[in-house]
């Protein structure tokens, strides 16, 4: 069936856009995953190497992608199709889109699970449920959250139908009103929670130190690798939302400089939360390098002993959940895209079966953590063989479909689309401004995104 050319809703105004656009790129990535990584990694020494980085690779992606979802005017895979046809290319670099769909769509299976932790543990906050919680206490109240299917479940459907809402009602009604909400909201909230960290005194200090003062005795391979990764998966490249996003701008927004914008928000958010977490992490005597339960298991240990530890947990969490939800809604309007240009159908109808879809392939990740946590999908081969439903989906969406749609994105920007082409969708008007975009996405950013894929494998 061919693709319907359907006169899509634009951004009613640069500012709008840009709340929408770093709404995607902000998520639980900034708030949970950027802190624990700076812990596990050295502190100063890994944001150093991860803001080289985000702005050597991540803006240019960024750049890319909104260049060609502008310049096609459609979702992932017909916008590459048409950009490709223009510039004298393959029709096969629709694929591209097509990885991007599949890897959209396999990270919300998981991804508005884990949204549900947060508004699990909003609500327990609520209720007070950290008051004096020890680090037992904490450990068990996680472990029991994940051993609860129907729990999961539930909190899961939540964010869903909280993406539908929003989802279905369009860009101008729906997108565009809850970023005006949802980000200011989260950036206040965030500025709260950093200024409290100031009130820690010592801690403060500490956190400073850790956050500011570089060891770079620290910093080897795994360190770049995972500032690469961090960077990388942060600003959201290769998951068709930037690309769709950049179909909705209308020609009067520069490409360039939203795109530094928006990288410097997304980068802007994960140091600030780096700010209000550490000094509270520190303060209660605990570590910062605690991996992946530093959000859920070490910070309500905080919450529990310190002065308004209930009231900073409610907006903790607020913030989690708001910045889940706010990517949530961008991931899913790439398959609403498609599906109202493929199928010809209606936005309501295609935001109702997509997030149908997502909690149905979604229960597998569900039940990882319960019923099904001693099957392996994919045990036969030696690299899954101690995967469950959850880590096999999210080890094929981010290890593999991700930076695989992320390099052909860079190559196909750099050595397909003309440069004429480049030049008047980015609106860079100074010669030597275009040529650094053009070296970076054409070098940099394959060989970075090719040195991750082979540590992946090679691991």
């Amino acid at each position: 069936m061919a693709d319907h050319e359907p006169m899509h809703e634009h951004w009613s105004s640069r500012l709008t856009f840009l709340l929408s656009a770093i709404g995607f790129a902000v998520g639980l990535g900034n708030i949970w995953r950027f802190p624990y990584l700076a812990g596990e990694n050295g502190g100063s020494a890994f944001i150093i190497v991860y803001l080289l980085v985000v702005f050597g690779i991540g803006a240019p992606l960024v750049a890319a992608e909104l260049m060609i979802g502008r310049r096609g005017g459609m979702s992932p895979v017909p916008s590459m199709r048409k950009v490709a046809a223009e510039s004298g290319a393959s029709a096969r670099w629709g694929l591209v889109g097509v990885i991007a769909l599949v890897a959209t769509f396999l990270i919300l299976t998981f991804y508005t699970l884990v949204a549900g932790w947060a508004a699990d543990y909003l609500f327990r906050a609520l209720f007070g449920a950290f008051r004096g919680i020890t680090a037992e206490q904490s450990s068990a109240m996680f472990s029991d959250l994940l051993a609860t299917p129907w729990r999961l479940a539930f909190w899961q459907v939540v964010v869903v139908a909280a993406t539908i809402y929003v989802s279905s009602r369009g860009i101008t009604r729906g997108i565009e009103r809850a970023s005006l909400i949802l980000m200011p909201m989260l950036f206040a909230i965030l500025l709260l929670l950093a200024l409290y960290g100031m009130t820690t005194g010592s801690a403060f200090t500490e956190a400073a130190r850790f956050m500011l003062e570089p060891d770079f005795s620290k910093v080897g391979p795994d360190t770049v690798l995972a500032a690469i990764g961090q960077a990388f998966f942060s600003v959201g490249v290769a998951m068709g939302g930037m690309m769709t996003y950049g179909a909705y701008m209308p020609k009067t927004i520069n490409v360039m400089r939203s795109s530094l914008i928006i990288v410097s928000a997304d980068t802007t958010v994960a140091l600030v939360a780096g700010f209000a977490i550490f000094p509270i992490v520190f303060a209660s005597g605990l570590s910062p390098a605690e991996g992946t339960g530093l959000v859920f298991v070490t910070l309500p240990i905080a919450f529990g002993s310190m002065p308004f530890g209930t009231v900073v947990a409610i907006l903790f969490f607020v913030l989690l959940a708001a910045a889940a939800l706010t990517s949530t809604i961008a991931n899913l309007e790439p398959l609403v895209s498609w599906a109202e240009e493929r199928k010809g159908t209606s936005r309501k109808a295609a935001t109702v079966v997509a997030a149908l879809l997502i909690l149905i392939v979604g229960s597998g990740s569900v039940l990882s953590f319960n019923l099904l946590e001693d099957f392996h999908p994919l045990g036969f081969l030696e690299l899954f063989q101690d995967m469950t439903i959850y880590d096999v989906t999210d080890y094929i969406a981010s290890n593999v479909l991700l930076p695989v749609g992320g390099m052909l994105t860079a190559l196909f920007a750099g050595w397909f689309v003309t440069r004429d082409a480049a030049r008047e969708e980015l609106g860079i008007r100074s010669g030597s401004a275009f040529q650094l975009w053009r070296f970076l996405i054409r070098f940099i950013a394959p060989v970075a995104i090719g040195m991750m894929l082979v540590a992946t494998i090679v691991r």
